[in-house]
């Protein structure tokens, strides 16, 4: 993992939720972004002609290592912990860093174990019962720039998870937005 990535996974460790309803959107874009309920792969998908995913990280945590914000909003019990980067024809775009309960992994159509360098959002987007809640948005510093993230519980088959993404510099959600 280089050195950018680390502070990334940093500064969306460190990031200070706020329900969206506080939150100042820079941009209508930004807001359609960040408060996305569909699958953000796909959208991401959209924007470019291939998706690809750099895996950093694919290992079971101890529940210990959970702050007390992520167990109130899974479970105090070890976790798949997966860290990403989605790239967008090449390009970093999003830093995603998803905590997967133990519990959540069992009896599922999908071996999330084995997602591999494939996007997290396809998969569990297709899946039969599909929903999203527990939905917050930050402002991140890293390197003197502002950038924009979410956090938010997906639920796949009845069964949480907790997916955290940063949007990096060069991600689409800060284009110019088009005037029609």
């Amino acid at each position: 993992m280089n050195q950018l990535t680390a502070l990334y996974l940093s500064a969306l460790r460190q990031a200070k939720w706020q329900d969206p309803d506080n939150f100042s959107f820079p941009t209508q874009s930004a807001k359609k972004w960040l408060l996305e309920q569909g699958s953000l792969s796909r959208l991401l998908e959209s924007y470019c002609q291939s998706l690809n995913v750099d895996l950093i990280h694919n290992k079971v945590v101890k529940a210990e290592k959970l702050n007390d914000q992520e167990i109130a909003l899974l479970a105090k019990e070890s976790c798949l912990l997966r860290k990403v980067v989605l790239k967008g024809d090449g390009e970093a775009w999003v830093l995603g860093r998803t905590l997967i309960p133990h519990s959540s992994l069992q009896d599922q159509q999908f071996d999330l174990t084995q997602q591999g360098e494939i996007p997290l959002g396809l998969t569990v987007f297709s899946a039969n019962n599909v929903k999203r809640d527990a939905l917050q948005v930050s402002l991140v510093e890293v390197n003197d720039q502002q950038l924009l993230a979410r956090r938010s519980r997906l639920w796949m088959n009845h069964k949480p998870m907790l997916v955290a993404e940063l949007f990096l510099p060069t991600a689409p959600i800060y284009q110019e937005e088009s005037v029609e």
